[in-house]
């Protein structure tokens, strides 16, 4: 396969990008390449937490989900003066309503009476660094794509694909989507809306916000950015060509809300749409948020669901600049995903881990000296909010996370196509792990290096034994 040509995107009242390939990919075949479980019981899930989650994280204003125990749901909210059920979640929680502000002590009362684990509805936030305006327009422009799949050989990787004998799917959870967007829409799965936002559950546009409220700049592009860079049609002489090349299928998942004054995700709304990927057959869940709160049981059982479905989670390892991970990247079985600078070196902004973990680059930009990328944003207004337009300059672990989610989604669809069926989560993990620029070696600032799409394709050690 000849590697796509991609000249540089000129600004206009529209932003187009001419692709001169002389051989153009293959169309997807219409078999979805179904995951491999991990093989995993529930007995072997990790254990379920016991005792109280951390109070002073964010978190949604006079909810709890509790794990009761061995008591039912009506007598331990019976012990507890002002608790109400809400309802149960998958895995055995329960989400119910306190007055705001006395979450923590009615926590500790629930505890008292007699349940396992409670812990606030934690929030998490999408994970970017946004988008300067000020960037230069011209033929020149530093942002085009192609040096940051270069740096992780993607094109190279390109070359190497073989003939598809199925279609992987990765879920994307993210702020708001549009299925319409041309530069997208060939690659959408039919998605869906978890959020108690009030939209029907097919509507992914952003939430409404509340009276007084209004979004920032971007701040509902953000999973349009995220999609683009997975999966944005190739060579149809139109803005950016995704990582995935027209042979991976995005599945996206609306899980962004107003929660008071914030467009944020939940505990709740987050393990929901883990648990209802997996189901779907997704190969990836994309998770380009996070928080620095620790042990979040409801989110980490649902991790461990998708991982036992055969679903590998892929996360932002954060944009705090600090050593550790954010959540969820930091759990056990995800894929984290932090970002470089176009020389290699982990930008200024990305998170990493003195303590091993299996974390990753991909190039994602860096704040100072400034490097972005383009990618796509919604393409459509709102009567409450205006989009970036069709394509936006973007920055951040965000920005990595989706990198590396398609380029295991493409090893998905090489393992198949070479063996008739597709790697287990950890299999996928250890490929990219050991594959990357650091040679199997762990470093405390790059974790196993830069993403090396090239020998992902090839190695016969981890990825093809």
């Amino acid at each position: 396969m000849k590697r796509l040509a991609l000249p540089a995107l000129l600004l206009g009242a529209a932003l187009l990008l001419t692709a001169c390939p002389q051989t153009p990919p293959p169309p997807p075949p219409s078999a979805s390449c179904a995951p491999t479980p991990q093989g995993l019981t529930l007995q072997a899930l990790p254990p379920e937490p016991q005792g109280l989650g951390d109070f002073s994280a964010p978190h949604v204003p006079g909810e709890l989900l509790v794990l009761p125990g061995g008591i039912t749901p009506q007598a331990l909210a019976g012990r507890v003066e002002g608790v109400e059920l809400l309802g149960s979640l998958p895995g055995g929680f329960l989400r119910v309503r306190v007055s705001p502000g006395e979450e923590a002590a009615k926590a500790a009362a629930l505890l008292r009476a007699g349940a396992r684990w409670v812990q606030p509805n934690y929030l998490y936030r999408p994970l970017f660094t946004p988008n300067d305006p000020l960037y230069p327009a011209s033929p020149l422009d530093a942002s085009r794509l192609q040096p940051y799949y270069q740096a992780i050989r993607l094109e190279a990787a390109w070359d190497l694909l073989g003939s598809p004998r199925c279609t992987p799917v990765v879920a994307v959870l993210d702020t708001a989507f549009n299925p319409n967007h041309p530069d997208l829409q060939p690659s959408l799965l039919p998605g869906r809306n978890l959020t108690p936002d009030g939209l029907a559950p097919e509507d992914l546009s952003p939430s409404p916000p509340p009276q007084g409220y209004a979004y920032t700049d971007g701040e509902a592009d953000h999973g349009q950015g995220v999609a683009g860079l997975v999966a944005a049609v190739a060579d149809n002489n139109r803005g950016i060509p995704g990582a995935g090349l027209n042979r991976v299928k995005v599945l996206p998942l609306k899980v962004f809300y107003w929660v008071g004054g914030e467009y944020i995700s939940s505990s709740a709304v987050l393990a929901a749409a883990l648990r209802y990927a997996a189901d779907q057959g997704a190969a990836v869940a994309n998770l380009s948020l996070g928080t620095s709160t620790p042990l979040d049981g409801v989110v980490q059982q649902a991790l461990g669901y998708a991982l036992s479905k055969g679903t590998l989670p892929v996360a932002s390892s954060g944009n705090a600049g600090t050593d550790g991970l954010f959540y969820p990247a930091a759990y056990p079985g995800v894929l984290a995903v932090g970002s470089a600078r176009l020389d290699g070196t982990r930008s200024d902004f990305s998170n990493y881990s003195t303590q091993p973990a299996d974390l990753v680059l991909a190039a994602a930009g860096n704040k100072n000296p400034l490097q972005t990328l383009w990618s796509l944003a919604l393409g459509q207004n709102y009567p409450y909010y205006q989009t970036l337009g069709a394509y936006a300059k973007w920055v951040g672990t965000s920005f990595a996370a989706p990198q590396a989610s398609a380029l295991a989604a493409l090893y998905v669809a090489e393992h198949y196509a070479r063996y008739g069926r597709g790697p287990s989560p950890d299999q996928i993990r250890l490929c990219l792990t050991q594959t990357a620029s650091n040679g199997g070696s762990y470093d405390p600032q790059t974790g196993y290096g830069l993403l090396r799409a090239d020998r992902v394709m090839t190695d016969t050690t981890y990825c093809f034994p």
